[in-house]
């Protein structure tokens, strides 16, 4: 959301702009050593950080776990997009196309890469995907005569299709609701009513439905 140069340039404070150095950089490690806290102005590291790190080396251990070869890099990266993209969804309500699309297009390298599905079953997956999310969007401005989500979903959802194919999106839309129905009831529980306008980070659901469909294979197939 700053709009901040973040591909090549280099870590810095958020306080104090101090750039960091490797002893700052170390997963997990830095922040415990310096106790949450920047090394030059003291000011506290948000805590999402240490979560990031912690959530990216359980995915790496997953991914090792799960799968073999090649498959256990294309994994790992796999949810290692969906974190991040996850997380910017849940914080900002906003999936960038900075992530999005090249997301998507690692998507399409992947199955060269490692052959679970065809470059077209990829390519379709993709088309079906966006398509497919960008009808129902539209179809509800046009019913209700507003926004029922964000832009960003319907690229989102088509990045997924190129990874999963487009038989693994109906699973990837199932648990996406399934996590989404879940979040909101226990909103509703906790403050004890249904906000009717609130809004969901549906990127978010997405990600956790494509990690589920990529571990599981299709609901289809896992239940038969």
């Amino acid at each position: 959301p700053a709009d901040r140069p973040w591909a090549m340039s280099r870590s810095t404070c958020d306080a104090c702009k101090r750039q960091l150095g490797v002893a700052d950089l170390v997963p997990l490690v830095s922040f415990l050593a310096l106790r949450g806290r920047c090394r030059t102005c003291g000011a506290p590291i948000p805590w999402r950080y240490l979560l990031l790190e912690g959530g990216c080396l359980l995915i790496a251990l997953w991914s090792a776990l799960a799968f073999s070869g090649a498959t256990v890099l294309v994994t790992a990266v796999f949810g290692w997009m969906l974190l991040l993209i996850a997380t910017v969804d849940a914080e900002h309500l906003w999936l960038p196309d900075r992530l999005t699309l090249p997301f998507g297009a690692l998507g399409v390298i992947a199955t060269l890469a490692i052959g679970e599905v065809s470059i077209w079953t990829s390519l379709v997956g993709a088309a079906a995907g966006y398509g497919g999310l960008a009808l129902i969007a539209w179809l509800y401005k046009k019913v209700r005569g507003f926004d029922g989500m964000g832009g960003g979903d319907p690229r989102l959802l088509g990045a997924i299709g190129a990874w999963v194919g487009w038989q693994g999106l109906p699973s990837v839309l199932i648990w996406a609701c399934v996590a989404g129905l879940s979040v909101a009831i226990a909103q509703a529980l906790v403050r004890r009513r249904f906000a009717a306008g609130q809004q969901l980070p549906f990127g978010t659901f997405l990600a956790i439905g494509a990690w589920l469909t990529w571990l599981w294979g299709p609901l289809h197939a896992l239940l038969g």
